[in-house]
């Protein structure tokens, strides 16, 4: 009577024992996964996109109130508008760019650390905007920077800012599916 109690409890303890096994494995395997260093460096990158601000007409107002309380930026993470360049990884030029205004822009480019992306919002950063045709604007700032996501409008709309932070995350985040530039 003895010896069969004490097989029982055995098999009681190895049954316990292996479903402790399993339902550790199937926590393993919820809550580790395995990827590698770039695709890490990656995902906390597009996770903390830290903008300077180049805002040079109406647009640069879009720009202001997508930081406030109706709209709150903040809550993607965006809400840290760098004062120098240097502490920037994204530079959003929102507003049209003059002949004069160029070389300044293209310095503030410059200093900014690798990687870095730029937002041209609004339809005077994109094309020159209705202002086009004049002898002192840049028909747009891809003839300066790269351009790595375009807001489209006249102002657009700080939901527009809001959705092109978006999309320069995914790229920031999938560099090989979307042929964002690396700079190496």
């Amino acid at each position: 009577m003895g010896i069969d109690k004490n097989v029982s409890l055995l098999e009681k303890e190895m049954r316990l024992k292996k479903e402790e096994e399993e339902l550790l494995r199937e926590q393993i395997n919820n809550r580790v996964f395995f990827t590698t260093f770039e695709k890490a460096i990656d995902f906390c990158r597009s996770n903390s996109l830290w903008p300077v601000s180049f805002g040079l007409a109406c647009c640069a107002i879009e720009m202001m109130a997508s930081g406030g309380a109706k709209y709150d930026i903040s809550r993607f993470g965006y809400e840290v508008f760098r004062p120098s360049p240097r502490h920037a990884d994204v530079m959003i030029v929102a507003g049209t760019v003059t002949e004069k205004m160029a070389p300044l822009l293209k310095h503030l480019y410059d200093q900014m650390p690798e990687p870095k992306y730029v937002i041209a919002m609004g339809s005077c950063a994109i094309s020159g905007g209705p202002f086009a045709d004049s002898y002192s604007v840049v028909r747009g700032v891809d003839e300066i920077v790269p351009v790595d996501v375009i807001v489209p409008g006249c102002p657009p709309r700080p939901e527009a800012l809001i959705d092109g932070f978006l999309s320069l995350k995914e790229k920031v985040r999938n560099p090989e599916v979307a042929k964002v530039r690396r700079n190496v």
